[in-house]
């Protein structure tokens, strides 16, 4: 199994690619202080204060199982913001997106890779992060493939079929097509076919079935159906492990009044996750607890892999 440092790939890359113009929102938004997040409205006319709170979780599996595992802390948000609050099941990235920008979405947790999309051209402003009792978060993209594929390693996959996850996907796309145009000279369409899963467990699962010969997918979410046994390990060989790289941020729409933003960031960051499935689901991740982040900061590597792309945020 392969390791590298991705900034060293992304920026060769970066070398080489059209120059892409700095990190902006869309038009709707503006960024007064710098942080490269919508600041909230001035005018109270402007503010959201729905009854109802809506919040959706990152489509990475079986939104049916996510509901359940985020029953307690939604109860939580309701006791603190005194608002109700529903859990939205989402098929896509995009759609995601879309249900933020549409105003239908209040709070929410983004997939890395989705992030600067829905920073950009949702309004979406990310506070907070899961991670583990000393601070440390995060989680690596891995290219699998499975026993007697063939595949051992990256090279091999010339000529043959990857799969990804959908192109928001920072593990599932994004910095799998940096590292392997940067560092092995391979491009999908080029040198290998690629097919889209969807969703990582689509991709973990193809492979373990061997309807996938090879995909790129996150590892947190390998370890999660591993411990609940969707999958095995014999089932699985990993042929490369990248750097560690922030994971789903949380965060809420710019247009929610202040003082409830204010109290959906309390009930992230007072929420005990002592006996909870939240900590039973994440804590096979090793994470226990919400950290504050910003995007300024903790996504500076992802809007390196954006760029390295050769990304453009196009807000519909």
């Amino acid at each position: 199994m392969k390791t590298t440092t991705f900034l060293a790939a992304a920026a060769a890359l970066a070398l080489a690619a059209p120059a892409q113009a700095e990190f902006a929102l869309d038009d709707r938004y503006v960024d007064n202080d710098g942080d490269l997040v919508a600041d909230i409205p001035e005018e109270a006319s402007d503010w959201a204060d729905p009854d109802t709170l809506i919040f959706a979780y990152t489509p990475v599996e079986d939104p049916a199982v996510y509901a359940e595992v985020w029953a307690g802390f939604l109860d939580h948000m309701a006791e603190v913001t005194g608002k109700k609050v529903q859990f939205f099941p989402v098929q896509s990235n995009a759609a995601q997106i879309e249900a933020m920008r549409a105003g239908r979405l209040h709070v929410a947790g983004f997939n890395t890779g989705s992030n600067p999309l829905a920073v950009a051209c949702a309004g979406f402003r990310p506070f907070a992060m899961m991670a583990a009792e000393d601070g440390s978060f995060g989680y690596e993209m891995e290219i699998i493939s499975y026993p007697g594929s063939g595949i051992e390693a990256v090279e091999d996959i010339e000529g043959k079929e990857l799969a990804f996850t959908s192109e928001t996907s920072n593990s599932g796309f994004k910095a799998p097509s940096a590292i392997l145009k940067a560092e092995f000279g391979m491009v999908a369409g080029e040198d290998f076919t690629a097919a889209f899963s969807g969703a990582h467990d689509n991709s973990i699962l193809g492979v373990a079935n061997k309807d996938y010969m090879a995909a790129s997918i996150a590892n947190s979410v390998k370890a999660r159906m591993l411990d609940r046994d969707v999958v095995s390990e014999d089932q699985l060989v990993t042929i490369y492990q990248s750097q560690t790289f922030p994971t789903t941020g949380y965060g809420t729409v710019y247009n929610l009044a202040p003082e409830l933003q204010e109290k959906i960031r309390e009930a992230f960051f007072s929420f005990d996750w002592e006996g909870t499935a939240l900590a039973e689901e994440f804590g096979r991740n090793g994470e226990d607890q919400f950290i504050e982040i910003t995007f300024k900061d903790d996504w500076a590597v992802i809007r390196t892999i954006d760029e390295a792309n050769g990304v453009v945020y196009e807000c519909q």
